[in-house]
């Protein structure tokens, strides 16, 4: 398994225009909110409790998380918890076609700020050449956040030692 580092970099190799990086402040949370909320529409009954398959999968991405890194895993756990129960009450009060119409919607807003963002970096998606990048997408956010508050410097400066700071791209649209 690759290390935080090593994942972080590469991911940061193909998000260096801060345009870009805006786009994915929106667009990441709003696919990884996507996929929780179609997938709470699926729920398995385990003794007197209702899981669904939004709370199994942020279960198993949280448990990723916490292996690469103790920090972020847990703000990446308190965020997919707070999707998680903001995805049980819309179920609660909708039925699944409109929840999963809503689902899709979402994500696709998301993936066109993706992008959009791309065209500012003139590189394509990471995930294109790694798909556990699509992973790596909502940690790169939880990184990005923790740079702009001053925290992580090591890391910050392992990952722009290897491919640069941040910059907004000349030339780009």
């Amino acid at each position: 398994m690759k290390s935080l580092e090593e994942n972080l970099t590469q991911y940061a190799a193909v998000h260096r225009d801060r345009r870009n990086i805006a786009t994915h402040f929106v667009g990441i949370p709003l696919i990884v909110f996507a996929i929780v909320l179609a997938l709470a529409t699926a729920s398995f009954p385990v003794g007197a409790v209702n899981l669904t398959a939004a709370a199994i999968a942020s279960t198993a991405a949280c448990l990723y998380y916490l292996r690469l890194d103790i920090g972020f895993g847990l703000a990446m756990a308190a965020v997919l918890f707070a999707m998680c129960a903001g995805a049980s009450e819309i179920t609660a009060r909708l039925a699944d076609p409109p929840v999963l119409g809503i689902a899709v919607l979402v994500f696709a807003v998301g993936w066109a700020l993706q992008f959009w963002g791309h065209r500012f970096e003139g590189l394509k998606p990471a995930f294109l050449d790694d798909m556990k990048q699509l992973l790596i997408g909502p940690l790169f956010v939880v990184a990005e956040v923790s740079f702009f508050f001053g925290a992580r410097a090591s890391l910050r400066r392992f990952i722009e030692e290897r491919v640069g700071p941040t910059l907004v791209r000349p030339g780009k649209p």
